[in-house]
């Protein structure tokens, strides 16, 4: 009879014991599943920008901020505006350049226009051509193929080249790239 009362209570607890720990299981999960939810929202690339003033003035200018970092998209680009609404295109010659790698195989051959706000820039560009081809350059054999592979690394790309040449001309502002020839081998 002690055997049957040791059984008896023993089961009881071991049904608490096991219902403690299926709830801890869930809790963890439930955790993952937040944490994991937090961290991929925390990365995804987001082209939204607040403004920080609320003026008509500076909610304009968020909105053309926008409108040129969606111009290196492309498509995306092209679906909010015409065509008759791009800006002078400026044509550069093609770049062929090394990606970097530990083999040093790949290669980049890549042909672009710039859109630029207005046909004086043109003048500028013409004058500093060698400087413009050179940082370009160096930008585009920086790259590794998984970095300029996927849509966002073109668009990347595209807004560090925006950034470094609207940083070195004057007269002007570089709206966009768009990519007329985009090779990798």
């Amino acid at each position: 009879m002690a055997e049957e009362e040791q059984t008896e209570e023993s089961e009881p607890q071991e049904k608490k014991s096991s219902n403690m720990l299926m709830i801890i299981i869930i809790v963890i999960l439930i955790l993952i599943i937040i944490i994991g939810a937090v961290v991929a929202f925390l990365l995804m690339d987001s082209d939204d920008e607040v403004p920080t003033n609320n003026t008509p003035q500076a909610q304009e200018r968020s909105a053309e901020t926008r409108k040129t970092k969606r111009s290196a998209t492309g498509n995306s680009y092209l679906s909010e505006r015409k065509l008759s609404d791009i800006g002078v295109l400026y044509p550069l010659d093609t770049f062929t350049v090394n990606l970097k790698s530990d083999s040093g195989r790949r290669y980049l051959k890549a042909t672009m226009s710039l859109e630029l706000d207005s046909a004086e820039l043109s003048h500028e560009l013409d004058s500093k051509a060698p400087v413009l081809r050179d940082r370009i350059i160096r930008i585009l054999s920086s790259k590794t193929l998984e970095e300029i592979s996927s849509k966002k690394g073109k668009q990347k790309v595209s807004e560090q080249i925006v950034d470094i040449l609207n940083a070195m001309i004057t007269d002007g502002e570089i709206q966009g790239i768009y990519f007329t020839e985009f090779v990798i081998q």
